[in-house]
């Protein structure tokens, strides 16, 4: 087994500025959080690039792979935005169990299927059946619950874990899955790319520091 890099980013900022369709592509701010991302990750080695199928997380990894030449991108439904898990709201904060009341039946069951599917692609070594030594980098370009679920999952954190992890657009999270031992933090919402205005979660602006 070779050892996988696993790259993670949110997409950049959502364009909220319209009609107030679902899935909406970058702001003009996304967009040069998404650029700034790729001039961070020039020069590093990646098998590929791969995405959401939502615009805003298109958009994202289309932006990033200008400064990755000849890297394949690809859209997948694995780096989609669902809910990873069908959590029990009992002894959560009122804010949580209301967020978590808005989903449908077929999302808390679509959700967890295939966040469960994302885990076997994307949360492991790489099978040893790919050539040569040094670790294989991807680039994973999707939504805040998927790397929320991602970064609990590497730390064996109980399942509800995944709520209150924010992740900043176009924040890079980064995993090591080596053939021995448990997977390894390299890095969690890193910004050290965006400058301080272009930095955001979606949360209010009290709540950032």
């Amino acid at each position: 087994m070779r050892t996988r890099l696993l790259y993670l980013t949110r997409h950049g900022e959502q364009d909220l500025t319209g009609p107030g369709e679902p899935d909406t592509g970058l702001s003009e701010r996304g967009r040069r959080q998404a650029a700034l991302l790729g001039e961070r990750l020039r020069g590093r080695s990646f098998a590929a690039v791969h995405h959401g199928p939502l615009l805003r997380a298109a958009q994202t990894a289309e932006l990033v792979a200008q400064s990755l030449p000849e890297v394949p991108v690809y859209a997948t439904e694995l780096a989609g935005d669902h809910l990873p898990y069908d959590t029990d709201p009992a002894g959560l904060p009122q804010a949580y169990a209301e967020f978590l009341a808005g989903f449908s039946a077929a999302e808390r069951a679509d959700g967890p299927r295939v966040t469960a599917a994302a885990v076997r692609r994307f949360a492991c070594p790489v099978s040893a059946e790919a050539a040569g030594d040094e670790p294989v980098r991807e680039l994973v370009v999707t939504h805040n619950f998927l790397i929320a679920w991602l970064v609990r999952h590497a730390l064996d954190a109980p399942e509800r874990r995944w709520l209150g992890l924010n992740l900043h657009n176009a924040g890079l999270t980064v995993i090591r899955y080596g053939p021995a031992g448990p997977p390894s933090l390299v890095a969690v919402n890193d910004v050290a790319h965006l400058p301080l205005e272009l930095r955001g979660t979606g949360l209010p602006a009290d709540y950032l520091v």
